[in-house]
């Protein structure tokens, strides 16, 4: 697999916009462009194999399931994950000859996207500095009450930023990734010590992405129960997630059921206090 100028030019214009916490309010930018799953789609279309775009894009969104970035604090950076990891991954997988159904690949994915993910960081604060220069201009042109002025510091200045810490890194990272995958999977063989290490560790990133999950969401030990049923679907009954969730829009359903009967006996004691008690007023009158 190749990349050529015209493809990497569209992979860096991506990444510029996945970097936009607000394009088009929350509907695009990082909140959708950013994911992933998203980008996997995206990057396939663009060098043209959809189908392992969107496998890699799986692998390595399980990884960043839970990504967040307390007050700006962010320890890797999705963009780089999904517009530099995932054409490397890519190509990588290509190169190798790897079933992109298998662990390998998913393990080469997830190691190469989270390895990207972590470089990216640098590129995050490095936009975030650039950008405190626009800042600067624009408390400036309000002391003056150049109003007019203050749309450039929030649509057109933060361009440059991103063409500097996202354009530029993506187009020569992604058009230069074949030579670099080469030199890498020559230096580094299937079989060797280093290479074992990092299958190895990308096979227990997706654990961190479920544990940050997991942390976030699990308020009582008996929610585990819900996770665990969807472990023991997959891996007994050998469900995808499509059945998974089919099975458990089934039970939700039960679920609510059972609570609407809870509910009711309540309301009718309710209802009998009320008309006993006017009963008990209309013959005290």
């Amino acid at each position: 697999m190749v990349i050529n100028v015209f493809q990497a030019a569209l992979l860096g214009l991506f990444a510029c916009l996945a970097s936009m916490p607000g394009l088009g309010g929350t509907s695009i930018g990082n909140y959708t462009l950013g994911r992933p799953l998203v980008a996997g789609l995206i990057v396939g279309i663009i060098l043209g194999d959809m189908t392992l775009g969107i496998i890699v894009g799986m692998a390595i969104q399980v990884v960043y399931i839970a990504l967040v970035t307390p007050g700006g604090t962010v320890s890797a950076d999705v963009r780089a994950a999904c517009y530099i990891g995932i054409p490397l991954a890519m190509m990588a997988v290509k190169a190798q000859g790897l079933d992109p159904n298998s662990a390998d690949a998913a393990a080469l994915a997830t190691t190469l996207g989270a390895t990207c993910g972590t470089l990216g960081a640098i590129l995050f604060y490095g936009t975030a500095t650039i950008n405190l220069a626009w800042q600067g201009m624009g408390w400036k042109w309000l002391e003056k009450g150049d109003t007019h002025k203050l749309y450039l510091v929030d649509m057109v200045l933060p361009w440059i930023s991103h063409i500097v810490c996202s354009f530029i890194p993506t187009f020569v990272i992604v058009y230069f990734g074949q030579d670099m995958v080469s030199f890498i999977m020559n230096s580094l063989p299937m079989d060797g010590l280093p290479m074992k290490t990092l299958f190895a560790l990308g096979s227990l990133l997706p654990c961190v992405g479920i544990a940050i999950l997991l942390k976030q969401v699990i308020a009582k030990p008996t929610d585990f129960l819900t996770f665990f049923f969807g472990f023991t679907l997959a891996a007994v009954m050998g469900c995808n997630l499509i059945a998974a969730s089919a099975i458990a829009c089934f039970f939700a359903l039960i679920n609510f059921q059972i609570s609407t009967l809870k509910n009711r006996p309540v309301v009718a004691a309710a209802s009998g206090e009320l008309t006993s008690a006017d009963d008990e007023e209309e013959e005290d009158i």
